[in-house]
């Protein structure tokens, strides 16, 4: 747990790093339908084998759906949170496709950390996700979050 107190100590440090996820032809199926973008980039690995991937590969959301698994695996919730809230992106840009038999993990560093009153912690990390063995990440974003602690 990391205390409130400390968070301007840690304001430009890497706070984590997630395990990695495998991101399988399998996951890749199961978002498609679930969301409904059955793209034959994702979903027909004979098609996208003619495409310059040169197979199927996951959806940009899919990869980013991975956010808040990578967090939980990597960054110390502050000491006494009661509630953790999605409060959106500044900045969010895909950089490179994943594969589909690839891993990705999520770099964070702590960009801000703005007492809201209240117990209100609005925290910036600047996410990272890496594609194992790739030398471009796979996405970067800025992603704001609200601790509220008790």
């Amino acid at each position: 747990m990391t205390k409130p107190n400390e968070l301007q100590s840690l304001i430009g440090q890497e706070v984590g790093v997630s395990k990695w996820f495998e991101i399988d032809q399998a996951r890749i199926d199961a978002f498609a339908k679930i969301t409904e973008d059955e793209q034959f980039i994702h979903v027909d690995p004979e098609a996208a084998r003619a495409t310059p991937f040169g197979g199927t590969i996951a959806h940009g959301f899919l990869t980013l759906s991975l956010a808040s698994a990578m967090s939980y695996d990597a960054v110390k919730p502050l000491e006494g949170v009661v509630m953790g809230v999605n409060y959106g992106f500044d900045k969010l840009r895909f950089l490179a496709p994943v594969p589909a038999g690839s891993k990705v993990r999520g770099r964070f560093k702590l960009l801000s950390a703005d007492d809201k009153g209240g117990g209100r912690w609005l925290l910036k990390h600047e996410l990272t996700v890496e594609i194992d063995g790739a030398d471009k990440p796979a996405l970067i974003a800025e992603w704001l979050g609200m601790q509220v602690v008790g």
